[in-house]
């Protein structure tokens, strides 16, 4: 395309990209203000980089967005990008909207009781698959389709069905599946404030190695730019529930306790750390860790209040940390792009930062889970090892309970979770998720019945390897053969009923 004199078309919206090129943070600045404009909107970028003028078009290419025309004058470049197609342009389009201000502060909630678990309790891990109608909800909403209203209205009949798959199981404990979430932990951007959700396409230009993070992301079985990533644009800041919301209408629609997992403050900080936009407002990712943690005390003391029976904060990063077999390699694993320091330094600052959000809070009704990662049920491409390198941190963080990989024999032997405080209450999984064939009863029962004799029956909880659809676009396996395991545990586990 040949650079015009001038636009044709007026803009909706501009930015000053200045130096940066598409591999510092352009792009980022690009998708935070393009993804507020309806389909049709124009945004001119500015930008002095000679580099944009080959990056920019081939971004379009692979996103569906138009370029429209470009121009430059004294090495300043304007380049005018829409949203989707410009035949879609029917009007001029509104202005992008403004940061959303903070709600104003509400009454502080009435207390509710949240009853407690029996031994042996059986409970799903958090997600469960998504219907596809409520999937292109996901999308239609993400991209401005589809109202906020209208969203959670689906999203209220997703948690429907999903609980009552649940409950016909036969478990003790039910969670919503994470219906409303686009993945167990980059929905987080959507509810915080000066934090966006951007495609992992954005994203290529960031890392070490473009065409090796390519080649993970097809791993996925997913388009890599339906699949998105958390940025932070600014100080993050809570001016609505995280999660919360799940828990009022779960409990709701069950009169079973209720559990809601919320991501790590470590795998939450691995995830938004990015230096080409965040430090722009962090000094590190030490400032932004700080404010993770704040963010999630305030999620764990209202999701307390609302009566959550368990609260399961999910680190699978730890199991990256340690296994992945190579110092600062990054790793799609759970979506942890930013570099690492070594193990022993990243499993210190995880173990503080979960200890942070958990001072003062009841660990009766606290909970962490980690595993290998859940992207794909291809066995051989997950992360392998035993918990023995995890087992000294994971036994200083102040929690309540451990949900923990078992079943698969990438995890090794169960014996060595005696390592874990008396305390807690130990969770096992009993069933692999990520294979379709559905276990005997005998084989879940045998693994129970270990994990009495080692732990005891009072503190022993069961339930499946991880969650059944980790990924909206992309669950381990479907709803049909999700109930069928939780009922085979639960089964299994009236055998040692008293």
């Amino acid at each position: 395309m040949q650079a015009l004199p001038r636009h044709e078309h007026s803009p909706d919206v501009s930015f000053d990209g200045g130096d940066l090129d598409c591999g510092n943070g352009l792009l980022l600045l690009i998708r935070k203000h393009i993804d507020p404009l309806p389909r049709g909107g124009l945004l001119e970028i500015l930008s002095r980089e000679i580099s944009v003028d080959e990056d920019l078009p081939a971004w379009c290419r692979l996103t569906g967005n138009e370029l429209v025309s470009w121009t430059q004058q004294d090495g300043q470049r304007s380049f005018l990008v829409c949203k989707g197609a410009l035949a879609e342009r029917q009007a001029p389009a509104a202005p992008a909207k403004a940061p959303r201000p903070a709600e104003p502060r509400q009454a502080p909630r009435q207390r509710i009781a949240a009853p407690p678990l029996p031994p042996l309790a059986v409970t799903g891990m958090g997600s469960w698959p998504r219907p596809r109608w409520m999937i292109e909800a996901m999308h239609a909403h993400v991209q401005g389709r589809l109202s906020e209203a209208a969203f959670q209205e689906t999203a209220d009949d997703a948690v429907r069905l999903a609980v009552a798959a649940q409950e016909q199981a036969g478990v003790d404990m039910i969670t919503d599946g994470e219906q409303r979430r686009d993945s167990y932990a980059s929905f987080v951007a959507s509810r915080l404030d000066n934090c966006q959700l951007i495609p992992l396409t954005d994203l290529l230009p960031l890392v070490d190695d473009p065409e090796a993070f390519a080649a993970e992301l097809r791993a996925l079985d997913i388009p890599a730019g339906e699949v998105r990533h958390p940025a932070v644009f600014g100080r993050l800041a809570r001016s609505r529930p995280l999660v919360a919301h799940e828990v009022d209408f779960a409990r709701s629609v069950t009169g079973k306790p209720v559990k809601v997992a919320l991501p790590g403050p470590y795998l939450l900080t691995r995830t938004m750390w990015m230096e080409c936009i965040s430090d722009r407002a962090y000094d590190n990712r030490e400032a932004l860790a700080a404010d993770i943690v704040r963010v999630l005390r305030q999620e764990l003391a209202e999701l307390l209040d609302a009566g959550a029976a368990l609260v399961q904060l999910d680190e699978p990063v730890l199991s990256e940390v340690v296994f992945s077999g190579a110092k600062n390699k990054r790793s799609f694993m759970c979506g942890a792009l930013s570099e690492s320091l070594a193990p022993a330094q990243e499993l210190a600052f995880a173990r503080d930062l979960l200890n942070a959000v958990l001072d003062g809070m009841p660990q009766e009704r606290t909970a962490l889970h980690v595993c290998r990662g859940n992207w794909t049920p291809d066995e051989s491409v997950a992360l392998s090892g035993d918990y023995a390198p995890l087992l000294p941190t994971l036994a200083q963080v102040r929690v309540g309970a451990y949900l923990l990989e078992m079943c698969t024999p990438r995890a090794g032997d169960v014996a060595m979770l005696k390592a874990l405080p008396d305390h807690a209450r130990i969770g096992i999984g009993v069933v692999n998720q990520k294979d379709p064939a559905i276990e005997s009863e005998d084989a879940v029962a045998a693994r129970i019945e270990r994990g009495i004799g080692l732990f005891g029956r009072d503190r022993l909880l069961l339930h499946p390897d991880c969650g059944f659809a980790t990924f909206a676009d992309n669950p381990i396996c479907s709803a049909g053969i999700a109930q069928q395991k939780l009922a085979v545990i639960a089964q299994a586990a009236g055998r040692f009923a008293r």
